[in-house]
């Protein structure tokens, strides 16, 4: 099969995962929401830092150490472009995207924000981008407030600019949702939450593999992504922020690394980045997300979205064909993520009927029970596209459904 620039066939064969048998039957994998597979020259850089230069980086002058050092940082280097970031100390190695928003609610969050502050986020938040603001509200007398969203599952910006005022001094949103596919007004959330002295932080996990991300375009104080949704490894992440406000922000986490000078009676701190990265890093899976970024820029961001786009198209109609199940989340602008549910069948049930058949999708609220609580499900079955996944997999995933409703119905 091929698809105009990209040859799907050929890109497949780049994901040994996807020659696994599962229940006799061969893999289809429909959850890349959750995480994206490893295609084999991540792997295998992986492999070749194991095997020719592990080394403790930026504390040793011998060979490996040095080595080590110099592909940790080309990866931060590769990141600063991948988000066309004006300053290279402007990216923050993290565990992933929840590690990036708590250190901006603890560092920026208990620095800056006082009882009686607002911080604005929106109902189809993951569960990563609320839990650290009510924790913070809760220590500091901050306000959360919400902008809800229609049936379709799109924000109501002119209840958004309602919101906004003086008060507001923080707004979280996420870039696109993980539960509906939904891709939200970032730029114009931006300018808007800007125009009355908000600082803005946006959650990026699930747009980093689908959409061209230019911080300096969108204007965004502090933009958060996780490697293992971009094909890269686990256990990683980044965080922008911008160099005025990093600057202004005090360490998240205390030991070695992040100091300049430390006596008993008072320690000094490294300059940015490295005042953020206390400790040993996860130096292997950094490397290999130099790898994970280099992959998808050759294959190409437009081209990816591009075909995505059209596996989201097919895949729409093709489950609208199938009596008694209904889309949720139908949002003009969207990634390839299809939620559904199936009348008087529960999500769990069908997740289990379809993995008996190879297919692997998501079930459940998906870190997104306020999201859930408010389209009044209890949950839903997720298939989300990735670039190595065919329309011949959602013809499989059709009929694993009309075998689900054939034997629950």
């Amino acid at each position: 099969m091929f698809h105009k620039v990209l040859d799907i066939q050929k890109i497949r064969q780049d994901f040994p995962i996807l020659n696994e048998v599962i229940n006799g039957k061969p893999l289809v994998y429909f959850d890349n929401a959750a995480t994206t597979q490893k295609p084999l020259p991540v792997l295998n850089a992986l492999t070749r830092y194991y095997e020719h230069y592990n080394a403790n980086i930026h504390r040793g002058i011998h060979h490996l150490a040095e080595k080590a050092t110099s592909a940790f940082e080309a990866s931060r280097h590769k990141i600063q472009t991948f988000l066309n970031a004006r300053h290279v100390e402007e990216i923050i190695f993290t565990y992933g995207t929840t590690d990036g928003i708590n250190l901006v609610a603890q560092s920026y969050g208990r620095t800056f924000l006082k009882e009686g502050d607002e911080i604005i986020i929106s109902t189809m938040e993951h569960h990563s981008n609320i839990v650290p603001w009510q924790m913070l509200c809760e220590e500091k007398g901050c306000v959360l407030r919400v902008i809800p969203i229609n049936d379709e599952g799109e924000l109501l910006m002119d209840e958004y600019e309602k919101m906004l005022s003086e008060k507001t001094k923080f707004v979280s949103v996420v870039h696109v949702s993980n539960a509906l596919g939904t891709i939200n007004p970032v730029a114009e959330i931006i300018e808007k939450a800007h125009a009355v002295g908000a600082k803005v932080l946006i959650d990026g996990a699930q747009a980093s593999s689908h959409i061209d991300i230019d911080v300096q375009a969108l204007d965004c104080d502090f933009y958060v992504f996780s490697l293992h949704k971009l094909y890269g490894p686990t256990g990683m992440g980044a965080l922008y922020g911008k160099k005025d406000i990093l600057n202004a922000m005090p360490p998240y986490r205390g030991g070695g690394e992040m100091i300049k000078e430390v006596t008993f009676a008072k320690t000094t701190y490294s300059d940015l980045p490295y005042k953020f990265e206390a400790g040993t890093p996860n130096i292997a899976d950094v490397v290999a997300a130099y790898t994970a970024v280099e992959y998808v820029e050759t294959l190409g961001k437009k081209q990816i979205a591009d075909y995505e786009h059209e596996l989201l198209v097919y895949g729409t109609d093709a489950l609208n064909t199938i009596g008694g199940l209904r889309l949720v989340g139908t949002a003009k602008e969207k990634v390839s993520v299809i939620s559904f549910v199936m009348d008087g069948i529960h999500p769990q049930d069908v997740g289990v009927i379809l993995d008996q058949q190879g297919i692997a999708v998501r079930t459940g609220h998906h870190c997104t029970q306020p999201l859930m609580q408010r389209l009044g499900i209890p949950g839903t079955s997720r298939a989300s596209f990735a670039v190595y996944n065919t329309k011949e997999e959602i013809d499989k995933l059709v009929v694993g459904l009309e075998r689900v409703k054939k034997m629950l119905s």
